[in-house]
């Protein structure tokens, strides 16, 4: 009997212990300004986070301009290692963060808990421009200076439009990074050609013309145009966003993360932006978003070397 209720008391610790994450607030951070589709998402995966745990929920936004993600990503590693900070973060921070130099990334202090979609990501331009279609652009570029704005010059978007620009044979005359890249980057005159997500300028696509999509597969709002992978597949690479947290969170955790974050993307909510917006909605689990995240470092290591870093 003493050893069935030592038993009994064992399990009911365990349970206990399970049980106690979440009992307090928890932080999903963003590493970009508000608004964009990982923003978006990430509110929707913290809303259900909240719902089903009965704890705060709070989606944070610290963008680091010219840094890209990386000042975000820092933070998230910086925190304790007990699911309480969550990082929302696209594919540079496990693939480039840890060759730039940042201590608190490299090595790769990350492990996914999951991927949740595909930026539909495009090379853009004002109609108002002398060129109209990718080809156009080469053409144009050969003979006239063409500056392009982006969100860091070492992001993976950013390299895969160098490449796609010397695979092509041109060179963009100046490049600049910028914290939003929409409508009013365009129409300010900043830039001639934008590196940016098709939700930003969703409301001026009357004045755009969508140059190219970076991904493996075209765009549902904008079926006519290719690929970047279609005009050279040597630089197929995944846009994705996933939630990471710090490689010594308990399961439990990430398994509580990762069941809100499921039950999210299923709502409405989340779906309804799939025709809304051209994104990719769906769950790669921890497993299947490692290997993604080997196989873009693959790819975007060979595309540094094109690029000449």
């Amino acid at each position: 009997m003493k050893k069935i209720l030592t038993a009994a008391i064992f399990v009911a610790s365990a349970t206990a212990a399970l049980a106690e994450y979440p009992e307090k607030p928890v932080t999903f951070v963003v590493p970009w300004p508000p608004g964009d589709l990982e923003d978006v998402l990430t509110r929707i995966i913290a809303d259900e986070f909240q719902a089903m745990y009965g704890v705060p929920a709070a989606v944070v936004n610290k963008p680091g301009g010219g840094g890209g993600p990386f000042p975000g990503a820092v933070d998230v590693a910086s925190s304790p290692a007990d699911g309480y900070t969550i990082g929302s973060f696209v594919t540079d921070v496990p693939v480039s963060g840890p060759e730039i130099g940042i201590p608190e990334l490299s090595p790769n202090p990350f492990e996914p808990i999951g991927i949740f979609m595909t930026y539909p990501f495009v090379i853009a331009a004002s109609k108002t421009a002398a060129f109209s279609t990718w080809d156009e652009l080469a053409a144009h570029s050969k003979e006239n200076d063409v500056a392009l704005g982006h969100f860091g010059s070492f992001l993976p978007p950013t390299q895969v439009t160098f490449a796609a620009a010397i695979n092509s044979g041109f060179d963009f005359a100046s490049e600049a990074a910028f914290d939003a890249l929409d409508c009013n980057t365009l129409a300010s005159g900043d830039v001639d050609v934008i590196n940016s997500t098709l939700q930003l300028i969703l409301p001026c696509m009357d004045k755009v013309n969508v140059l190219a999509s970076i991904g493996n597969q075209r765009i549902g709002l904008t079926p006519g145009t290719p690929t970047v992978s279609e005009l050279h597949p040597e630089l197929n690479v995944a846009l994705w966003n996933g939630l990471f947290v710090h490689k010594d969170t308990p399961t439990e955790a990430r398994e509580k993360i990762a069941a809100a974050a499921q039950k999210a993307l299923q709502t409405p909510k989340a779906q309804n932006l799939i025709g809304e917006t051209g994104v990719l909605i769906y769950w790669q689990d921890a497993a299947a978003a490692t290997a993604q995240i080997e196989a873009d470092g693959q790819t975007i290591a060979a595309i540094r070397e094109l690029i000449g870093e």
